[in-house]
């Protein structure tokens, strides 16, 4: 196996370098720092799939969308009875027909039915 000369260089750079003292708490530092990145990834996987955080979430936006839709529905059918209550108050305010008039309401039907040929006064034409 033949040896890098950059490699054997680097090396040699790196044996001079004197040994830096390290902290006593040099590990535990190390450990603690290794389970606080633990815990924020476990943290975002249980904020993802966290049904406790997840179901309030759900629970309040489903109320807004119900009370959103039951105000409108509300809405619609006051708009819609003074609709009708406006349209009854101008049925209400016309004039009624005389009752003499409705005596010859079936005249006055058969008089806007559109006429039919007789065909007997037609047959006798020919």
């Amino acid at each position: 196996m033949k040896k890098d000369p950059i490699q054997n260089e680097l090396r040699g750079l790196l044996s001079r370098l004197p040994d830096v003292p390290v902290a006593s708490n040099f590990t535990a530092r190390v450990m603690q720092q290794i389970d606080l990145e633990e815990s924020r990834h476990s943290r975002k996987w249980n904020f993802i799939f966290n049904w406790r955080a997840f179901l309030p979430r759900a629970a309040v936006a489903t109320a807004a969308v119900l009370f959103a839709g039951l105000t409108l529905q509300h809405h619609e059918v006051n708009v819609h009875r003074a609709v009708f209550a406006k349209n009854i108050a101008l049925v209400a305010g016309a004039p009624m027909p005389d009752v003499d008039a409705l005596k010859n309401f079936d005249a006055i039907r058969r008089m806007s039915q559109p006429a039919r040929p007789d065909n007997e006064l037609l047959a006798l034409l020919q």
